[in-house]
């Protein structure tokens, strides 16, 4: 597609700290000075949501109606077809990281409109932020970012982080009991990149027992990720170091489950109450991949009434999180006549597995390069809809 004559309306969207403009400011003064840019930090309601109303589809289409170019952070503002298909001036979109699940990509390749991702790799031309983490060398190079977050939230339950913390500054002392890791059973949903990595560190840290479920997920397929992550395929005593369980017998026996599963229309509500019921009163439950892959009410309901022992969360099903939203207004640090609490322990994070800032910069980088190259009429990398329907 031919760069259109003229001014160009840019709107770079969700990008909370603020870090694009900066980066935006390295294209060549001919280019920036085609450019109409407008900052727009605050996400709406995703417009494919169930609970997002009509007046405000017509928000987030009005927002976007004026824009050629559009600068996205990774899912916060989702683009399926209803969306691409009532945006007429948009000739293309750049959407850092490199997936996007449910995202219109058919509509966009049929009214030639490039999305171009950003896999985080760097420039191809040398000309950004030097590459520290992919020249690690070894199994931790292959760790995501948000395998230290979930750790994080793991730890900070166990140890009783938050509240202690919380409970110092306000003049107390110790208030409850830690839990130990090792030894414990490790429950992965989803044996992928991040879930892989989320067990190797309780293994190799904790020694701890791991069973891992997805719907296709074979022994043969466990053993060879356990190979690829530097552990053997069986420990000391002929257990398989991940052992492929099926859903119930994960969920009744692992002391902590953490969700590591791709969204998709089959995967949604996959955390159900049949599952949430399944597991122990002294369990854990993660999660950090998708908020839509949980049955929010029915782990509500769970973390109310007490029935687990506590849970971390870092994504949500609509986020940013409505102030009015439950997990908001709970008073999760209730404590009865008994002095006891009386709700589950529940531990919040703003979605913030990925949000590292070498990681950001280097999608944005990627960005502002292949941005220069459209501006310039070259070819742009990494287009993720360009044989989509062929």
């Amino acid at each position: 597609m031919a760069v259109p004559e003229g001014t160009l309306n840019l709107a770079i969207l969700d990008d909370y700290h603020n870090l694009f403009l900066p980066i935006l400011n390295s294209l060549p003064q001919p280019f920036l000075s085609r450019l109409s840019i407008t900052a727009i930090p605050d996400t709406l309601p995703a417009y494919n949501h169930p609970s997002t109303t009509a007046a405000e589809k017509e928000a987030l289409i009005s927002r976007l109606r004026p824009f050629h170019i559009l600068i996205t952070m990774r899912e916060r503002t989702p683009f399926p077809a209803e969306v691409i298909s009532q945006l007429p001036n948009l000739k293309i979109l750049f959407a850092t990281g490199a997936k996007f699940d449910g995202w219109g990509l058919e509509e966009a390749f049929n009214r030639g409109i490039p999305i171009c991702a950003a896999p985080g790799k760097g420039r191809t031309d040398g000309k950004g932020t030097p590459l520290t983490q992919q020249k690690k060398k070894g199994v931790g190079a292959k760790a995501h970012p948000t395998t230290q977050h979930v750790w994080a939230l793991i730890l900070a339950l166990t140890r009783n982080v938050a509240e202690d913390d919380a409970n110092v500054k306000a003049g107390g002392w110790q208030t409850g009991l830690a839990t130990g890791l090792q030894g414990r059973t490790l429950g992965i949903v989803g044996l992928g990149k991040i879930g892989v990595a989320v067990a190797r560190v309780g293994v190799l840290a904790w020694g701890m027992r791991v069973v891992c479920w997805s719907a296709s997920l074979t022994q043969e397929a466990a053993d060879r990720r356990a190979e690829e992550m530097g552990l053997p395929v069986e420990d000391e005593d002929g257990e398989k170091v991940f052992k492929v369980v099926g859903m119930e017998e994960l969920f009744r026996t692992a002391d902590v489950v953490s969700v590591h599963y791709t969204l998709s229309e089959r995967s949604r509500r996959l955390v159900g109450k049949e599952q949430l019921g399944w597991m122990k009163k002294e369990a854990l439950f993660v999660n950090t991949a998708r908020g839509p892959l949980v049955d929010e009410d029915a782990l509500l309901e769970v973390l109310r009434k007490k029935r687990i022992r506590g849970a971390a969360l870092d994504v949500f099903d609509v986020e940013p999180l409505p102030k009015s939203s439950p997990w908001r207004t709970e008073k999760w640090d209730e404590v009865g006549k008994d002095g006891k609490r009386m709700r589950s322990r529940v531990l919040l994070t703003p979605h913030m597995g990925f949000v590292e800032e070498e990681r950001l910069k280097l999608w944005y980088e990627e960005t502002v390069e292949n941005l220069e190259r459209w501006l310039n009429g070259e070819e742009v990398l990494h287009v993720i809809n360009s044989k989509h329907s062929e």
